[in-house]
């Protein structure tokens, strides 16, 4: 049953909920752009330090791998520690790291500064998101969500042009020394505003969940990485791949039977919530799939260069930031069940039309078309995002949020790994040479179109009411 349109809408975020949303979603920009200003400017950085610009890709590894170990024990370092110091002390190594990024004379200083600077992103974000779920009522999750979401959405349109322009006309430091004043200003506010929650009876460190999720997922994200820069599944792949699904099947175990687990995974139990993290799997793995093919294409057999091919990104994002301000009428209007579901299939139908592009093809069309697929991408990514909270009660909301973070970053690395997969196999499959050919290409997309799909069974198994009260879907 449906909730009444009163209930709805009897709470809302209070000022201070509404400007803790505001700087954490200023920080989510800030990491968010750190990590796409970068790959343009890798040129000028190679030759900073004498070395060959694929090289500096290990300072990125670094920072991606480092995320996977650190983001499961952001939970219960909050619990322990309290949200506004574990807030301010992530703000605050973030920052001072990135100062130390623009120092790094040689190649190992700048390794060693981003590792550093992903255990400050590792707690930055989900400390701040667990705060604004703690203090935001169900039926404002939408709108919170939202606030959160926008500027991480507006940090890949800024980023690699941005990048690009820094290190063609100033030096590319200048990319890392803008974290600074943005850090401060972060920083000045949170040790103001932020409330510092805490647990009153902390847990005790779970080690092993410790040493078996982090070393799991640095090994998983390792090998999904080598396998988008790679040739193949090359043998080290193979067994990285073996080694991180064994250890982390061995810390499901062990979080399912711990007394006091780093991550709890009750979470699961709510449908909302083991949807959000399933079919939001599919949907985020097959984004950055389309994410990784779709330059590939546009320069080894559309014959667009380097600058090109990263502009032809553009129309995604700029069709994600389009609909971002109509999302919450959507859902509120829909639900969430057939906005999901709607969605879900519109999302596969234009990733099969990234498999027509051709090169005669007019390049408007392709805008238009990439265009509508940001469109469709944002509201899926903005309804799987909400929903995931809907159902958790505030006693587990640590858990959740723990959880979902951990699984958000390890779909960025499997996607780009599903990504090369699909053009590999589509390039045996067809027989024809990447730079000759526009059919594995075509037929990649297809089957990532296809694997699109595969949430779609969990979609249609939602409840019809499933997060009506947090999208406000009232009865006409």
């Amino acid at each position: 049953m449906r909730i009444s349109e009163k209930q709805a809408h009897e709470t809302g975020m209070t000022h201070q909920a509404r400007w803790v949303a505001v700087l954490v979603a200023a920080a989510f920009f800030m990491e968010n752009l750190d990590a796409t200003v970068i790959a343009t400017a890798l040129p000028a950085m190679g030759k900073t330090f004498a070395t060959d610009p694929v090289n500096i890709n290990t300072g990125m590894s670094a920072y991606m791998l480092t995320l996977g170990v650190f983001i499961p024990a952001s939970g219960w370092l909050t619990d322990r520690f309290g949200s506004r110091s574990m807030f301010s002390l992530a703000v605050l190594t973030f920052t001072f790291a990135s100062l130390l990024c623009g120092l790094s004379p040689n190649l190992t200083f700048f390794i060693c500064a981003r590792i550093l600077q992903g255990m400050g992103g590792a707690l930055m974000v989900p400390v701040g998101r667990l705060v604004v779920l703690r203090q935001t009522p169900k039926n404002k999750l939408v709108e919170a969500i939202a606030l959160l979401t926008w500027p991480g959405l507006v940090a890949p349109i800024l980023g690699p042009p941005l990048g690009g322009f820094i290190a063609q006309y100033f030096h590319w430091s200048l990319i890392f020394y803008l974290n600074i004043p943005l850090g401060f200003i972060i920083l000045l506010f949170s040790l103001k505003i932020f409330p510092d929650e805490k647990s009153e009876a902390p847990r005790s460190f779970d080690l092993l969940g410790f040493l078996l999720t982090g070393i799991g997922l640095a090994t998983l994200l390792f090998a999904a990485e080598k396998v988008g820069d790679s040739h193949g599944l090359t043998p080290l792949v193979i067994t990285c791949f073996v080694i991180g699904v064994t250890l982390l099947s061995w810390s499901i175990f062990h979080l399912e039977h711990a007394k006091a687990p780093l991550v709890s995974l009750k979470a699961l139990s709510y449908q909302t919530f083991a949807v959000s993290i399933y079919g939001g799997t599919g949907f985020r793995m097959t984004s950055n799939a389309v994410i990784f093919i779709l330059p590939l294409m546009a320069q080894l057999a559309m014959g667009f260069t380097s600058t090109e091919a990263g502009f032809l990104l553009m129309p995604i994002f700029a069709g994600t930031l389009a609909i971002k301000p109509f999302t919450t009428p959507l859902m509120r209007y829909f639900g969430f069940k057939r906005t999901l579901v709607v969605n879900c299939l519109f999302n596969a139908l234009f990733i099969a039309l990234c498999g027509t592009f051709s090169r005669g093809m007019p390049v408007s069309l392709m805008v238009v078309v990439l265009t509508l697929s940001g469109v469709f991408r944002s509201i899926q990514f903005t309804a799987l995002n909400t929903i995931a909270f809907a159902d958790v009660p505030a006693e587990e909301m640590n858990g959740a949020n723990t959880l979902f973070s951990t699984i958000f970053q390890l779909n960025i690395g499997l996607g780009i790994a599903l990504g090369a997969i699909c053009l590999r196999a589509a390039a045996q499959i067809t027989g024809a040479e990447l730079e000759m050919s526009l059919l594995p290409f075509k037929l990649a997309f297809f089957i990532v179109a296809f694997i699109s799909l595969l949430p779609l069974w969990g979609l249609l198994r939602l409840k019809h009411n499933a997060g009506d009260l947090v999208a406000g879907h009232v009865k006409s």
